[in-house]
């Protein structure tokens, strides 16, 4: 992970982008690619989606979600391990196997 956002932060400030990168504005545009990625899928089956084209998308997703947490000096790796056990706990598996509802619906 480090290395990753150590090359988006070198790749961001040679160009002198980190003037644009505030939280808010990260947060945004994690929204707008989501929206590209979603477009590659629209009126399609998923397997009509053209792989290389949904790799260029998640990988922006994943460019400006990693600058969001570098901002705030999360450390990725945690804030994910982290909420695979807090859904592990929302989401017992007795409970929520094979079942798509809303842990307060289980």
């Amino acid at each position: 992970m480090k290395e990753i956002i150590d090359a988006l932060i070198k790749f961001r400030n040679e160009r002198d982008w980190e003037q644009f990168h505030n939280p808010k504005d990260l947060a945004l545009a994690i929204n707008v690619e989501a929206g590209e990625l979603l477009e590659l899928f629209l009126w399609k089956n998923p397997s009509e989606a053209n792989p290389n084209k949904v790799k260029e998308e998640l990988a922006d997703v994943f460019a400006f979600a990693f600058l969001l947490a570098d901002k705030y000096k999360f450390d990725v790796k945690e804030i994910i391990l982290d909420k695979i056990k807090n859904n592990a706990e929302k989401y017992p598996i007795d409970k929520a196997k094979g079942n798509a509802k809303k842990y307060d619906e289980l």
